[in-house]
């Protein structure tokens, strides 16, 4: 099915934010009212089904998925009955385990599952997260060394899968590997790595998370304690941790993703895990969570500690069931999200310039600079990856070496590519996946790294990415806009990365009302002059040519684009648009 047509949706070639605006394809068109009427489903549902490629036939199973029709056989992923019996083992026999965990939302969560599933069997494991200053990521020789000295089993989670030298050195102790990071051709000396993106797997389930890697472990082990009449912890009760590892690590949502997440979000709405319910309290969250609100309220608080504070803070704080420690640490963490913010601006704001005088129109877009925090880098390389639409690094120097992080943009594999330039020798060492990686350099080596990457990402097409065109699923007119069609788009959803909300374009309307709130957003109501109206917010729309356009609309009508929502305000629902782009009808 073709996506894209020649001519420029309601005419718009050039927005307000520079870009063409691309409705759907003829043959969507045509999809979507054949879906309309076989169906009875709203239109506009019909055009975000026909987006994700649902046929008519499967849109009722679509709109109410169920883990149980998606769940892969944990099996399925090599090494994963070894890992599960030897997890049982130590468990049956009393063995001391640890868990050595990434200090993302990813490892966070992941140790978290183990840690609440060890706990209901009556076991307490040992939690070690390293620095991210003082060891970098993943298993080192020294952590590897001290923990096999003390523990039977240690598990890594979201690490491990390029560990050979740090699992060589924990003698004495076996390791199992839980992972999801690009695997090289030869695996470490664990007795299981479990990693659906190892190079022997199929790559079928490579879309997972670690601790979606790590629940279908926990799922292999209660089936394994079933064939033996023994009954394992409720593990549905976990989903709200699978779910928020898998929006905050970007994992695309669709197949058993976006099961993972549905349902992890019901679960989180019960408010029974007491770190979240702690988390969600702090963040102002005062409704049920979207996705929405555990990619950009909750999933950086927990990463708050791993970036610019204690390592362990986020996993200690999705584990603990002692509500005065929740309490504690979800207050600790959204002070520390507070100072990251600020220090994430500086950073941000040096690292464009920078990377603007270096040129945006190359197939990688950089910056470096001394002393700039570890922990924010990434955030960094996000935001420029997101003004550029280019595949972006940013490095923070200390001494003779830097270590930076990557985000990429959709069809551009970063990860393979940095892991090559490793290969290659003039990176100290660095891997990942396709749209996140990280690395380290020496500094003498910088430029000619961010050279070689440079082309090898210009081979896989890097540098023909053009402004990316603003997509949208169709028209919509105010009066069509309900809460109750937006409640049943969400049944398409949840939405995130792999699976953007649908975007409707407003045509020819009047702007009733713009003023500016906050340093730089545009709050705007508007209508079709026949009585309907819907209040829309743009956030940081001050900081370039829209906000201004449309304060100063003068009576003028305009087309205008964004993703529909429900706003909740004393217990009453209302639409609002996210108003994304805007143009001048003619």
């Amino acid at each position: 099915m073709t996506n894209t047509q020649d001519h420029a949706f309601l005419g718009v070639t050039q927005s307000a934010t520079g870009r063409r605006w691309i409705g759907p394809s003829v043959e969507e068109d045509r999809l979507s009212e054949a879906m309309a009427q076989d169906t009875g489903l709203p239109s506009a549902l019909c055009r975000t089904l026909v987006r994700r490629g649902v046929a008519a036939e499967d849109a009722p199973a679509f709109l109410a998925p169920t883990l149980r029709d998606l769940l892969p056989d944990p099996r399925h992923l090599k090494d994963m009955e070894t890992a599960a019996t030897r997890f049982l083992h130590a468990v049956e026999t009393g063995q001391r385990i640890a868990i050595f965990a990434d200090y993302d939302v990813d490892g966070g969560s992941s140790a978290a599952l183990l840690i609440t599933w060890l706990r209901a069997m009556g076991i307490t494991a040992t939690l070690y997260i390293p620095d991210r200053i003082d060891e970098g990521y993943g298993p080192n020789d020294a952590a590897m060394a001290q923990l096999a000295a003390d523990h039977d089993l240690i598990i890594c989670v979201d690490c491990g899968t390029l560990s050979h030298g740090p699992i060589t050195a924990a003698k004495g102790a076996d390791v199992i590997v839980l992972d999801h990071h690009l695997g090289a051709e030869t695996l470490p000396p664990a007795i299981a790595v479990v990693n659906p993106n190892r190079q022997d797997e199929t790559g079928d389930l490579g879309h997972l998370c670690a601790a979606s890697v790590v629940f279908l472990m926990l799922v292999e082990a209660n089936r394994q304690l079933r064939v033996n009449n023994r009954k394992g912890p409720d593990l549905m009760a976990m989903l709200d941790l699978v779910a928020l590892a898998t929006v905050a690590d970007v994992a695309p949502l669709t197949g058993v993703n976006r099961a993972f997440v549905r349902q992890g979000l019901t679960v989180m709405a019960r408010r029974q895990r007491i770190g979240l319910t702690a988390l969600a309290d702090v963040a102002g969250l005062d409704q049920a969570p979207s996705s929405y609100h555990l990619g950009f309220l909750l999933g950086p608080r927990v990463n708050a500690g791993g970036r610019i504070g204690k390592a362990d803070l986020g996993a200690r704080l999705l584990a603990t069931d002692d509500r005065h420690e929740a309490e504690a640490l979800a207050a600790k963490l959204d002070q520390l999200n507070t100072e990251r913010r600020e220090v994430e601006a500086n950073v941000r704001d040096l690292a464009l310039q920078q990377a603007t005088d270096r040129g945006l129109d190359g197939p990688l877009v950089w910056a470096a600079g001394e002393g700039w925090h570890p922990g924010v880098v990434g955030i960094v390389a996000a935001r420029l990856k997101e003004a550029t639409n280019r595949p972006a690094i940013v490095i923070g120097l200390d001494g003779d070496e830097g270590k930076g992080s990557g985000r990429s943009v959709s069809g551009i594999d970063l990860g393979a590519a940095i892991q090559r330039v490793a290969a290659e020798g003039l990176l100290i060492k660095g891997g990942g996946h396709k749209m996140a990686a990280g690395l380290t350099v020496a500094r003498d080596k910088l430029d000619a790294a961010m050279a070689r990457l440079g082309e090898l990402l210009a081979k896989q097409g890097a540098d023909a990415i053009g402004p990316a065109d603003l997509r949208l699923d169709g028209l919509l007119m105010p009066g069509a806009a309900t809460v109750e069609l937006i409640q049943q788009i969400e049944d398409a959803g949840p939405f995130g990365a792999g699976a953007p909300a649908p975007r409707f374009a407003f045509p020819d309307v009047q702007i009733q009302f713009a003023k500016q709130v906050g340093a730089n957003h545009l709050k705007v109501s508007f209508g079709d002059g026949i009585g309907a109206r819907i209040d829309a917010i743009a956030f940081g729309a001050m900081d370039g040519p829209m906000g201004p356009m449309l304060i100063g609309h003068n009576g003028g009508r305009f087309h205008l684009a964004g993703r529909l929502e429900i706003n909740t305000w004393q217990g009453r629902q209302s639409v609002q648009l996210r108003l994304e782009d805007a143009a001048p009808a003619h």
